[in-house]
């Protein structure tokens, strides 16, 4: 009986936690693309995951093939998170 309440609460807590929540996507349009130096400029809405306001920023892409989306002015929804310390789009719809 135990194992059972504490796997119920680990999941009450992972829950909580927001570990199944849908990540925050946020929308954009690219304004620069560098594929070289690995970044993608964009003017952002607000960033509520980060807790940043609606502005212009440069940003690390985590998987290189995500530059077959990105282009100068297309609008974009995508997902940014820090990772090592650097402010990085992980996902893009």
């Amino acid at each position: 009986m135990k194992l059972f309440k504490s796997i119920l609460l680990g999941l009450a807590l992972t829950t909580a936690t927001g570990a199944f929540a849908e990540p925050a996507y946020t929308k954009g349009v690219v304004k620069k693309v560098a594929p070289d130096a690995g970044k993608v400029t964009i003017i952002h809405e607000e960033l509520i995951n980060l807790e940043m306001p609606a502005m212009t920023m440069v940003f690390r892409v985590a998987d290189e093939a995500m530059f077959g989306q990105l282009e100068p002015g297309a609008n974009i929804e995508f997902v940014a998170e820090r990772v090592n310390g650097k402010l990085t789009v992980t996902e893009l719809k």
